[in-house]
C-alpha cells in the first residue's frame, strides 16, 4: 500500500490545480502585514523531521538528527532570546525513521514533557512500536522508555499525535495496524487501519487504552488538539467504497465519540495520499486545515468551529492554484487562523502562509520558503508563541538541515475596510 501511495504522492505533487471550482475564495484579498525572517536553527546538518509543540507561552521545536544507521531525537524551546541549546531525548540504531511518521517532543504542565519516537520490533519493513517518555525537568532527564499499545503483534504502530490532558496528563491517538495482514503496506485487502487512543496520569502511568475508529488511512498522519470541552482528534477516514475525507472525534465522558466528517468532499482514492490534517484550538474555538485532491485537482481548505469541535462552518479555500497540501494551522488572538502549506503552481513548490477568517475571506499569501515537493522536505511547520509566528521546514539538500523563521503579528486592523469581520 505505501508503494502505490508513494506512486500517487509523486503524481499529485505534478498535478497543477486548476482555479475553476474556486468559488469559496473571496474576492477580496487584504495584506497581511507579515515580515518572515530566517532565524538561526538549534537542529545541526542531516537534521529532518520537525515538529512543534506549544503549551502557553512554551513552544517546543523537535528533530531528527541522523548519523549512519543511528538517529537521535533532539529538542529545543523557543526564548525571548532566541532557541535555547538543543538537548537529546534518546537515540537508536533500530529506529524507523519515516519523512511523514515523525517523533514529537511536547511540553506538558509545569516543568514537564513527554516525547515519542518509533522503534522497529521485527525485521519486517512496516513493524515498529510507538515509544513514550517522560521528563519532570524541563528534558534534562528522560524516564525508561513504554509502550502505550500492548497487543504485542509486530505490525505499524505510528503516526502518533500527544496531546496534554486537562489534570496535568498525557494523551495521544495513533494508527494502529493490529489487525493488518503482514505484507499488507505492499498490496490491496491487507485488512484495516485502526486509529487508537490512550490516556496517562501525570505520574506516567498507563490509565486507559481504546479504540477511536475501526478504520483509518492506513498512514495519514493524525493531529491532535485540547478544548474547554476536552480533546479532539483529527484524521483522513477510510470508508468500505474508499472516499477518504477528514473526520474529527472528541473525548467526551471518558469515550471517544463516533467519527464525523469535517466536510463531505468525498474524495475516492484506492490508495492513501500520505497528506493528514491540522488543528489548533482554544477555549471552544477549533480550526481545522486539509488536503483534498477530488478530480485530481489538489486544494487545501480550512474550517472553523466554536463548540469545541462538534460542528464545522464550511470550507474557506486557502490554496492560490493547486496545492501538495502538508498543512499546519494556528489559531490568532481575534478568532482567525493562519494556515501553512505546500504550494504547487507553475512547476514550483513553496512553503506559503495565510489568514483565514470564519466568514471566508482571506489575505493574500506570503511565502515562507522555497521547499522541495518531494518526501525528502516533510512536513513543515507553524506555531504561535504570543505575537509571534513561528516556522520550522526541512531544507532538503545533499545535507538536509531544519531551518526556522519567525514573523511578528501585527496588531489586528480596526478598519473595516482593511479586513471583513464577521
Amino acid at each position: 500500500m505505501k508503494q502505490v501511495a508513494a506512486v500517487l504522492l509523486c503524481t499529485l505533487t505534478l498535478v497543477i490545480a486548476s482555479a475553476h471550482g474556486a468559488s469559496q475564495i473571496s474576492s477580496k484579498q487584504a495584506n497581511w502585514p507579515l515580515d518572515v525572517a530566517t532565524v538561526s536553527s538549534p537542529a545541526a546538518a542531516n537534521s529532518a523531521q520537525p515538529q512543534l509543540a506549544t503549551l502557553g507561552d512554551r513552544v517546543v521545536l523537535s528533530w531528527v538528527e541522523r548519523s549512519g544507521d543511528n538517529a537521535t531525537l533532539r529538542f529545543s524551546e523557543r526564548t525571548d532570546s532566541g532557541w535555547t541549546e538543543g538537548r537529546t531525548v534518546a537515540a537508536g540504531a533500530n529506529w524507523f525513521v519515516n519523512w511523514a511518521d515523525v517523533p514529537s517532543v511536547i511540553p506538558l504542565q509545569h516543568e514537564s514533557m513527554a516525547a515519542h519516537w518509533l522503534q522497529k520490533s521485527a525485521a519486517s519493513t512496516y513493524a515498529y512500536d510507538v515509544r513514550l517518555a517522560f521528563s519532570r525537568d524541563r528534558g534534562r532527564t528522560w524516564s525508561t522508555p513504554i509502550t502505550p499499545h500492548h497487543d504485542g503483534t509486530q505490525t505499524e504502530h505510528g503516526f502518533a499525535s500527544l496531546f496534554p490532558m486537562p489534570g496535568q496528563g498525557l494523551g495521544l491517538a495513533w494508527l494502529d495496524g493490529r489487525q493488518m495482514k503482514a505484507g499488507a503496506h505492499e498490496g490491496m485487502n491487507g485488512g484495516d487501519m485502526s486509529l487508537r487512543g490512550a490516556l496517562f496520569a501525570p505520574d506516567g502511568t498507563q490509565a486507559s487504552e481504546m479504540a477511536i475508529d475501526d478504520r483509518v488511512c492506513e498512514c495519514c498522519p493524525s493531529a491532535a488538539a485540547v478544548t474547554a470541552d476536552g480533546p479532539i482528534v483529527a484524521y483522513r477516514n477510510r470508508t468500505s467504497d474508499e472516499i477518504r475525507d477528514i473526520y474529527v472525534s472528541r473525548l467526551v465522558g471518558g469515550k471517544w465519540t463516533e467519527g464525523r466528517a469535517v466536510h463531505n468532499d468525498n474524495w475516492r482514492i484506492a490508495a492513501c495520499p500520505v497528506n493528514g490534517p491540522a488543528l489548533s484550538a482554544k477555549g471552544r474555538d477549533v480550526a481545522i486545515a486539509w488536503f483534498t485532491a477530488v478530480g485530481n485537482e489538489g486544494h487545501v481548505y480550512a474550517a472553523f468551529s466554536s463548540d469545541a469541535g462538534a460542528t464545522f462552518g464550511a470550507p474557506v479555500r486557502i490554496d492560490d492554484v493547486g496545492a501538495v497540501g502538508r498543512v499546519d494551522v494556528e489559531l490568532l488572538p481575534d478568532g482567525a487562523a493562519a494556515v501553512s502549506w505546500i504550494e504547487f503552481a507553475e512547476q514550483r513548490s513553496s512553503f506559503r502562509i495565510r489568514r483565514a477568517e470564519r466568514n471566508g475571506s482571506r489575505s493574500a499569501s506570503l511565502a515562507v520558503s522555497a521547499i522541495a515537493s518531494g518526501r525528502s522536505s516533510g512536513y513543515p511547520r507553524l506555531a504561535r508563541r504570543g505575537d509571534e509566528l513561528i516556522f520550522a521546514w526541512t531544507d532538503a539538500g545533499d545535507t538536509p538541515q531544519v531551518r526556522t523563521a519567525v514573523a511578528r503579528l501585527a496588531p489586528p486592523s480596526t478598519n473595516p475596510q482593511d479586513r471583513a469581520r464577521e
